[in-house]
């Protein structure tokens, strides 16, 4: 498998669950500007979406947005926990939690990049969003993880979007339900192993 990737994106989510789960893939990188990978290849032709993530399998299909890779790759060694069980109430669960994070966090924190918006504009987005970490909190102040005591894919993406308030002065000691939970995430060997890839290549 190949893993299309651009660091400080979204990419880092299915990055974490590949090394969660000991999978063998390639990491090729893409710069987000010019549309082309550090091999050369015009990543519009291999994603005309045109953004990262990527996940390309062996048979040369190429599977897009982060929960549906991340949910595709935890099911192929389901004995590692990192999703439950397809047709699951639990996994209904996961499908919920992971809708959240995309339409609620990652969606709220991604016009904050843009620089053309104005500041008055950008502190209702903030408030919106803060209002969203209050709910997180709140499920985390009662489980280690999103979905109980275990680290699931859920996990990995909120821990992906979460790290991008720091560029927006978004203080998450301001939760230390939250803090605590990204400080555990973070020490994990497999998201610091991803971290030190991305930076590296």
């Amino acid at each position: 498998m190949k893993l299309y990737f651009a660091p400080e994106t979204c990419s880092l989510s299915p990055h974490i669950v590949l090394r969660e789960l000991g999978l063998p893939f390639e990491l090729v990188k893409v710069d987000n500007k010019t549309k082309r990978t550090a091999d050369g290849q015009d990543f519009l032709a291999i994603n005309p979406k045109g953004y990262v993530a990527a996940l390309q399998l062996e048979n040369g299909e190429v599977l897009t947005e982060g929960p549906a890779i991340v949910q595709y790759l935890a099911d192929l060694i389901p004995e590692a926990g990192l999703a439950p069980a397809n047709g699951s109430w639990q996994r209904v669960r996961l499908q919920e939690s992971l809708n959240f994070i995309t339409s609620e966090i990652h969606a709220g924190l991604s016009p904050l990049f843009n620089a053309t918006i104005p500041d008055g504009v950008k502190t209702l987005f903030k408030d919106k969003l803060r209002r969203r970490l209050d709910q997180v909190a709140s499920t985390l102040e009662q489980h280690d993880y999103l979905l109980g005591a275990q680290f699931g894919v859920a996990d990995a993406y909120l821990f992906t979007v979460l790290r991008w308030t720091a560029l927006f002065s978004i203080d998450l000691n301001q939760w230390p339900a939250i803090a605590r939970y990204m400080e555990n995430i973070g020490a994990r060997a497999t998201v610091k192993a991803a971290l030190a890839a991305e930076a590296a290549a």
